[in-house]
């Protein structure tokens, strides 16, 4: 089937308002994913999802669990954009001789979308991380100090600890250009495109021909659940499948290590140290929570796209003028 053309404008903001829909609803989850992710053996703070979002709210109430999310909200509607975007494009100059696209040339497609789109996914990861994970390091210096005084005075560990303050995007974005320039910001852009390329070329192909298969005719679009469904089983396949590389990238993100945690100098150097300290099954810490994230999140997102809310609004435009 030819894909339908659809104008550039309405991809990005088809590709926006997914992206925005789906950060609001599973945000908490990938919160706790990069928690999970940033604990290492011997300094866990958390055992699951459900504990990690508990102690969450408990210890930084309800709008701790979405320390983060204005990062990922301001920065998400190019990033999706861009990535679903730019899939378009390549299927559509990959397919000018008019014969249906092969696997491998929609396989180029995807590794093509998700080269473009760390232009924007590695200074979002790099912020959103540094916010997520500093609540996990403020409770972790809060126990062990608590611990400390107990041994020593047990009376001086009843004594409520100063609230200890997080930092701001802003201030961790002036913090890293003034320290290290614009390469700060695009810290683990190797991670981050051995993380999203192969997501990429696993999630496009494999949504394309699900939803294919909910096409009674190749001229019509699939029903929108079906898009729903196929978003939903594609991601998190590719998400489970590049979970390794996330949390490699996770790791060399982070600027501020717990008590006694490791550093990394690069991913090698962290691969290594993983399996080493904490085994093969660490690198699929949080496979699960990134499974809820994503699967969710590209449902919507395929559901907008291919809807094409943006398409009814840019229509109207006229209208409203006239």
């Amino acid at each position: 089937m030819a894909d339908k053309q659809i104008s550039l404008p309405a991809k990005l903001i088809n590709g926006g308002i997914a992206g925005l829909i789906g950060v609001t609803c599973v945000f908490p989850i990938d919160l706790a994913k990069t928690r999970l992710q940033n604990q290492q053996n011997g300094q866990r703070m958390y055992s699951s999802l459900s504990d990690c979002l508990i102690k969450t709210i408990r210890s930084e109430g309800y709008f701790g669990m979405y320390r983060g999310a204005a990062v990922n909200l301001t920065l998400v509607t190019p990033e999706k954009a861009i990535k679903l975007a730019a899939n378009d494009f390549f299927r559509h100059h990959l397919s000018k001789d008019g014969k249906k696209l092969t696997l491998l040339k929609e396989m180029l497609a995807g590794c093509g979308a998700g080269t473009c789109q760390v232009i924007v996914t590695t200074p979002m990861e790099m912020l959103k991380i540094q916010l997520q994970d500093a609540g996990r390091i403020a409770a972790q210096k809060k126990l062990m100090a608590q611990q400390a005084q107990i041994s020593s005075s047990p009376a001086a560990a009843a004594a409520e600890p100063a609230m200890e303050r997080h930092p701001t995007a802003t201030q961790i974005t002036r913090e890293l250009l003034r320290s290290k320039g614009i390469a700060g910001l695009y810290k683990g852009l190797g991670a981050t495109l051995l993380r999203d390329v192969p997501f990429s070329i696993v999630y496009f192909p494999l949504f394309a021909n699900l939803n294919k298969l909910g096409q009674k005719d190749p001229n019509v679009k699939a029903p929108f659940y079906v898009s729903f469904l196929s978003g939903c089983v594609a991601g998190s396949t590719a998400a489970v499948a590049v979970n390794p590389c996330d949390v490699i990238k996770t790791r060399l993100q982070s600027l501020q290590r717990g008590v006694n945690e490791d550093t990394y100098s690069g991913i090698l150097d962290c691969t290594k140290k993983i399996w080493q300290r904490e085994g093969p099954t660490a690198f699929f810490k949080g496979a699960y929570c990134r499974a809820l994230v994503i699967a969710p999140l590209f449902g919507i997102a395929q559901v907008v796209y291919f809807v094409g809310i943006a398409e009814f609004l840019l229509d109207m435009l006229p209208k409203h003028r006239a």
